[in-house]
């Protein structure tokens, strides 16, 4: 990027600002693999793993004891978000705390715990999400158990059956330690290059003979070395004038 004076505008070349982020893409990849690596060794090491554990019911609302009418179903599904709501509320949240004795909070608890619809069924799947996989079985369970008392009781529904027991985990849910290395060398290769961007971006000073000739539309007539550049030279010319000297130095006669 360059200020172009005649035209009193920002002008950015894609081209240069391409070689630019090219000729820097070590930084990227060495910020990718840095930010990458500490977010997996936090990931590895010091966050606590959770599990989860899943059990499902199935509601029946019957009108009539011996048949299941196609208004049972209908009314069934409709009324399953009533059912999940009634799986976190409080009654059965508390119960199911005094049961375990776990000396949580009502809302600590209700954080561990998602209940899902399967495919717009009167199924419900409640899963728990615990550090402790026996814990998160055993919650999960007594979760199941109150809620499916609180639901015949309130809702007045006949029966709710348990499709499926909740399971010990024995893989960890939480976290994934690839996932957040992907995502934190992403982070960490996107960081980089902003940097670099804005560097770039920000810099409008004229470097080259050509840049003169480019964004100013003057001809260079002569361009004078850094002073370093000097520098090395002169010691350079010292260096050759000695050794031409010490060679040309006669011998004196005895």
């Amino acid at each position: 990027m360059k200020q172009n004076t005649r035209q009193d505008e920002i002008v950015i070349d894609l081209g240069e600002l391409f070689a630019v982020v090219m000729r820097r893409i070590w930084i990227i990849i060495a910020s990718a693999i840095v930010l990458g690596l500490t977010v997996f060794l936090v990931s590895k090491f010091m966050i606590v793993p959770k599990y989860q554990s899943s059990t499902q019911i199935y509601v029946m609302n019957k009108a009539n004891e011996n048949t299941l009418t196609y208004s049972d179903i209908q009314s069934g599904t409709q009324l399953t978000k009533d059912y999940m709501i009634l799986v976190t509320s409080r009654p059965v949240i508390d119960k199911v705390n005094a049961e375990l004795n776990l000396g949580m909070k009502y809302s600590e608890i209700v954080d561990l715990i998602s209940v899902s619809n399967l495919d717009n069924t009167r199924i419900l799947k409640i899963t728990v999400e615990y550090t402790d996989p026996f814990v998160a079985k055993q919650i999960a369970d007594a979760v199941r158990d109150e809620s499916a008392n609180h639901i015949k009781g309130v809702m007045d529904i006949e029966q709710v059956n348990v499709i499926e027991e909740a399971n010990i985990p024995e893989e960890k849910s939480s976290p994934n330690n690839l996932k957040n290395t992907i995502i934190g060398a992403f982070v960490g290769a996107v960081i980089a290059a902003i940097v670099i961007v804005v560097i770039f971006i920000s810099d409008d000073t004229i470097k080259t003979p050509e840049d003169v000739e480019k964004y100013l539309g003057l001809s260079v007539l002569s361009s004078i070395p850094v002073q370093a550049k000097l520098k090395d030279l002169s010691k350079k010319k010292k260096k050759i004038i000695k050794k031409k000297s010490a060679i040309k130095k006669p011998e004196k006669k005895k």
